[in-house]
């Protein structure tokens, strides 16, 4: 798949079929995932692959918009150590890059995920601290449902001249 074809036909899937993923596949989908730049190379970054059946189903009692993980195989939980950081704060655009990363080779290797966010709710993050045993200095930022899909959303156009202002706010090119 071409890069931008995976951009624009990418979409948020939410139903799965019960067919396990390769853990090769979840490798790859890791390895893309920390192919994201990172402010200052920091890569303050960690995952945890979760195919805990247990765990899955719990999620939605801390997370409300997880639900769709009590049908997933897996998910994978994209956290910032903020002890890894160089420039502070950075951690959140470094997960958000893994992140879309993540998405992006799901979609390409024919698996659907979908981003459910984290932080920064604050009864989220502690659901997540308590649920994964997470110390204080990692943050979870997103949990990332992956399984085949079993839907089939067509792509959305999304571009919308209206957002688009040039050199300066307000200032549009005729």
């Amino acid at each position: 798949m071409e890069t931008l074809e995976a951009i624009h036909t990418r979409r948020s899937i939410r139903k799965y079929t019960d067919r396990p993923v390769p853990r090769e596949l979840v490798t790859e989908l890791l390895r893309a995932a920390m192919s994201a730049p990172s402010a200052v190379n920091a890569q303050p970054w960690f995952f945890i692959v979760v195919d805990d059946r247990k765990l899955l189903d719990e999620v939605p009692t801390f997370s409300p918009y997880a639900g769709m993980c009590r049908e997933a195989p897996l998910a994978i939980l994209v956290c910032g150590d903020t002890t890894l950081e160089k420039a502070p704060g950075y951690w959140v655009q470094d997960c958000s890059a893994a992140t879309q990363n993540l998405l992006l080779a799901a979609h390409d290797a024919g698996l659907g995920a979908v981003w459910t966010g984290i932080y920064p709710r604050g009864d989220r993050v502690e659901g997540f601290r308590k649920a994964f045993g997470l110390p204080e200095h990692v943050i979870p930022l997103a949990f990332v449902p992956v399984g085949y899909p079993d839907q089939k959303p067509g792509p959305q156009e999304r571009f919308d001249k209206a957002k688009i202002y040039h050199n300066m706010y307000g200032q549009r090119r005729e």
